[in-house]
């Protein structure tokens, strides 16, 4: 895919993401379309949206469950950009908007903030020496594509489904805690409310193996990947769903309850 081209799919997909209306998906008008193709996009998404005002602050990775790969036909993990405008804190009262979103849906993570650059080679201790903090979060995923139907091309095209990332309370990652933490992060569980009631349970095994193992994974296609930047400290990045993706509607409470982590659980309401 020339420049241009990679241009003008990033084009299509910022307008589509600010007016929140869908399109057909690219893969559909062009069957040859690749990751690898859509990964230029991302190098050219990032550039429109820094151009608009944004600053990328970290990274999404998507599809890191294996539990709902079949439920959506997409079999492999993807990652897209996070910016400052589209990351917060768990708002005091709360609320967290997702009207302007497409099909928003909501999935619990980890995500880790980091405090030395990642590179390729790294294992998974390595890279827990090089987190600074470590937090329990909510990710509202979209599709600009009706009916969450796409190819794992157009995924990755469309900034890796990523809407919005609310993140919990930031515990730091002291040394003395570190192999506690390597043992807890595959081992903790985790379940799902919507409106009081139990919608899905997981367990940090669920993303890769463990949410270290979904941050290597992504060190490694980053470094294999002559297009987008490796990952650098003050970035955070969310690990995948622990539980299955669910559709949210305004005005009903998710929380989320973890045992085996010191990590608290959140409660939010959809705005």
């Amino acid at each position: 895919m020339r420049e241009e081209q990679a241009e003008a799919v990033a084009r299509e997909v910022l307008e589509a993401l600010e007016a929140g209306r869908q399109i057909e998906p690219f893969s559909v008008r062009r069957p040859s379309f690749t990751a690898r193709e859509a990964y230029a996009v991302t190098k050219a998404l990032r550039r429109l949206r820094v151009d608009g005002g944004a600053a990328p602050i970290g990274r999404k990775i998507g599809f890191t469950n294996r539990g709902i790969w079949s439920e959506y036909g997409v079999y492999e993990p993807i990652w897209g950009d996070v910016y400052d405008t589209t990351a917060s804190e768990v708002p005091p009262d709360g609320v967290i908007r997702a009207s302007h979103l497409s099909e928003p849906k909501i999935e619990p993570e980890i995500v880790f903030g980091l405090a030395h650059d990642l590179h390729s080679g790294m294992d998974e201790r390595s890279i827990l020496d090089a987190i600074g903090w470590v937090a329990h979060g909510f990710e509202i995923v979209q599709s600009v594509f009706p009916g969450w139907r796409f190819a794992v091309a157009d995924c990755i095209a469309a900034g890796g489904l990523h809407g919005a990332l609310v993140v919990g309370p930031r515990r730091p990652v002291h040394a003395d805690e570190r192999d506690r933490l390597f043992m807890a992060l595959p081992a903790f569980s985790i379940a799902l409310h919507r409106n009081e009631t139990e919608i899905d349970a997981g367990k940090g095994a669920n993303v890769l193996n463990g949410p270290l193992s979904a941050l290597k994974h992504l060190v490694e296609v980053l470094g294999n990947d002559d297009l987008n930047p490796p990952l650098r400290a003050g970035e955070m990045v969310t690990t995948g769903t622990l539980t299955r993706a669910f559709p949210i509607v305004a005005g009903e409470k998710w929380s989320t309850t973890l045992s085996g982590i010191d990590l608290p659980g959140l409660a939010v309401t959809i705005g």
